[in-house]
């Protein structure tokens, strides 16, 4: 049994706990808010999650202090826009804690992946990034998920594996943290436009080219950023992104449909009710394909719906009209 601490008491988060803890591990929560902090540990339940029962060795805190102390894994799972300020608020916390990333996104204002923000805030600490296809709704609920550790230590993928794998995770081990983090945030914005598509009742032609199409722009910006190009093929590039562009669980595609449906940024946030990354990470896959001279039409459109007004019609004609080039 390990002691595992848990920054984050999202759905996310929770559902990392659930499993974590159905494995026998001593899970401790930390949550910004006590009213989530009291429903976990007075009534076993998450607001996000209602239709599970949270098992007993599961402890939510609202101090770091409390929930890192004497933990062996800390697990990061909070917004990625809020991953740079809670970092700085509990680093002083980590001991020899490895760090493992579990949020999928950018740093919109330097352009970072996650990694490098750990690197940043922690730069002698250990840590890895877990990703892959995996709904909150689905881990917590124990139905099978295979997922990828990305690190550079391997006493780190080591741990994680041994940790998490049982019979309803299977866990994988990469060298490849920058391609395992950019599958993970690049692929939520394919997901929202797969929600636009789906809201505009494009059919099954137009999703089957949008989520090929969109792989090949993920892999494009990954590779110039020295991600793996194998690693966009794999559970953490294409895996993930069909589950997220398929799936009625997802946020992102939720979004989008909102959006095709004639919302603005704002309605949909309020709708939704939690956190929206295709929405915090278009600026910046945007802003990224620039910085590297990629061309990205489907970024490019769907940034021009959001922010310069583009109907989502006309985007697809623009998307459809384009000059004549090979595969």
């Amino acid at each position: 049994m390990k002691t595992i601490a848990i920054i984050g008491s999202g759905s996310w988060g929770v559902a990392l706990a659930t499993h974590l803890a159905n494995a026998g591990n001593k899970v401790k929560l930390w949550s910004f808010s006590k009213e989530e902090a009291n429903l976990i540990n007075n009534e076993k339940k998450c607001k996000f999650l209602p239709q599970i029962i949270l098992p007993n060795n599961i402890e939510c805190y609202t101090d770091y202090k409390s929930t890192i102390e004497g933990s062996e894994l800390v697990l990061h799972v909070t917004p990625s826009k809020f991953t740079r300020d809670t970092i700085r608020q509990y680093k002083e916390y980590i001991d020899e804690q490895p760090i493992i990333m579990c949020s999928k996104g950018f740093e919109k204002e330097t352009l970072f992946t996650l990694d490098e923000v750990i690197k940043d805030e922690l730069p002698n600490k250990k840590y890895g990034v877990l990703s892959g296809p995996s709904h909150a709704e689905e881990v917590s609920r124990q139905i099978p998920t295979a997922m990828v550790v990305a690190s550079e230590y391997e006493d780190v993928k080591q741990m994680v594996q041994d940790i998490f794998m049982n019979e309803k995770m299977r866990i994988y081990t990469s060298c490849d943290v920058k391609g395992v983090e950019l599958g993970g945030a690049l692929k939520n914005i394919i997901a929202f436009c797969a929600g636009i598509s789906s809201e505009l009742g494009l059919g099954d032609n137009s999703f089957a080219a949008l989520i090929t199409r969109g792989l090949n722009e993920i892999n494009r910006l990954g590779t110039k950023m020295n991600g793996n190009k194998d690693t966009f093929y794999g559970l953490t590039g294409l895996g993930d992104l069909i589950v997220t562009c398929l799936s009625e669980h997802s946020r992102n595609r939720k979004a989008g449909k909102l959006i095709g449906a004639g919302k603005s940024i704002e309605e949909v946030r309020k709708e939704v009710g939690m956190t929206i990354e295709s929405i915090d990470n278009i600026e910046v896959a945007y802003e990224l394909s620039k910085k590297y001279n990629i061309e990205m039409p489907i970024v490019n459109a769907v940034y021009d719906v959001l922010y310069n007004n583009l109907n989502p019609n006309e985007a697809v004609t623009i998307l459809m009209t384009r000059d004549k080039k090979a595969e």
